[in-house]
């Protein structure tokens, strides 16, 4: 047995079933839950016809690398969307069987052991198990309100020790986006001490206002159109509403992606043939895409109209999450009563972090994703500042 299996923590939502466990949610109400990012609004159609249209490709063994085509279809949409001036899609374009699967393996392909590798807390969890599965060391960066949640390492990291660092932007949860000046700065560290850097940029099109920068498009911006030291990840889970269909990119440094090429031959996780002919239709289209930001500018609306008293006094730049303070702070406690009141999930942001130093940055908030229909997440939104009402006049 591989003895690292044994370092790795609970994954959150098996944290949350143990702490609703014997709970009796409010037999009157229908459950809903704010729990799980899972988009809810419906895919593209024009994906859903190709994906059928190219069933029959189950007869044959998918290339590691995916269809020239598709990597074609990325690059299109990597070069237009992020202001490129060249990226060939041969070299610096993989397709990936979603962004939890990247993430994870790029770690096991490219970081030695007894390395460090540094990562936002609150986070998803996946880059720490990816950590922890290659024998590295994971730094946890703080994202709090001091920061703006956005780390960046100082006073904390050794950057001789480092071999990755992983970034979220947009962030989950809290939204936030990295600004061209600050990817900036983070790509000269890497360059001065020799790590990868590896921007998770899955929410990166669930913008309310102004698109945000990727980091391929900040190296651009200085002119390092090899994109030396980067590595930017993204998928049609949250801009297409296609979470089953398991498909994103890594796009970036070629040679890095040469390695990692190697790798998942071995590795097992080429992308099914009929998955490559509804990503290229999916990356073929925005206007599914830009409703999709409408659809969401409307949830958010109605939950700043409901719970302003609880939320930051703006929205966040871009994601589907809120992430507000629980009065008093016992994050557990008023899931645990959210549910038994209103049948209603959260997730407490306690499970997102972890405690470094007698601080956990997620204790003390909840996250709730907005990802079901306007109606639905209305509802939800109602029960959720009924409980917060609640648990506010409490003793």
């Amino acid at each position: 047995m591989n003895p690292r299996i044994d370092s790795l923590h609970p994954y959150p939502f098996e944290k949350l079933r143990a702490l609703v466990a014997g709970i009796t949610p409010n037999p009157d109400l229908e459950p809903l839950s704010l729990g799980i990012g899972e988009p809810q609004h419906p895919p593209p159609q024009a994906a859903i016809d190709a994906l059928v249209s190219a069933v029959g490709d189950v007869a044959h063994y998918p290339a590691t690398l995916g269809r020239a085509s598709l990597r074609g279809a990325i690059g299109d949409w990597l070069t237009t969307r992020f202001a490129l001036k060249q990226l060939d899609p041969d070299s610096q374009v993989l397709p990936v069987t979603g962004t939890r699967e990247a993430l994870f393996a790029i770690v096991q392909a490219l970081v030695e052991s007894e390395r460090d590798i540094a990562m936002p807390n609150p986070f998803y969890q996946i880059y720490e198990g990816a950590a922890l599965m290659a024998g590295a060391t994971p730094v946890y960066l703080p994202a709090t309100a001091d920061n703006d949640f956005k780390p960046m390492g100082d006073g904390i990291v050794d950057f001789d020790r480092l071999a990755m660092m992983f970034i979220c932007t947009p962030g989950n949860p809290s939204g936030k986006v990295y600004s061209q000046d600050e990817l900036q700065q983070l790509i000269r560290l890497a360059h001065k001490h020799d790590f990868i850097l590896v921007s998770d940029e899955c929410y990166s099109e669930i913008y309310r206002d102004e698109a945000p920068v990727g980091l391929l498009q900040a190296a651009a911006a200085m002119g390092l159109d090899d994109y030396s030291h980067c590595l930017a990840v993204g998928s049609l889970s949250k801009r297409s509403n296609l979470p089953g269909l398991r498909s994103g990119y890594m796009a970036g440094d070629a040679a890095l992606l040469s390695r990692f090429s190697r790798y998942r031959t071995y590795h097992g996780c080429a992308m099914p043939g009929h998955h490559q002919a509804a990503s290229e239709a999916a990356w073929g289209d925005e206007t599914h895409v830009a409703e999709n930001r409408r659809l969401y500018r409307i949830k958010f609306d109605r939950a700043y109209e409901l719970l302003g008293d609880y939320l930051d006094e703006q929205p966040p730049a871009a994601g589907f999450y809120l992430w507000p303070r629980v009065p008093g702070g016992d994050d557990e406690g008023f899931t645990r009563f959210l549910l038994e009141t209103q049948n209603l999930r959260v997730l407490p942001g306690r499970y997102l972090g972890r405690e470094v130093d007698g601080l956990n940055p997620g204790q003390g908030h909840f996250r709730a994703a907005l990802v079901s229909s306007p109606d639905t997440t209305e509802t939800a939104l109602i029960r959720l500042k009924t409980a917060l009402d609640a648990w506010s006049s409490h003793p």
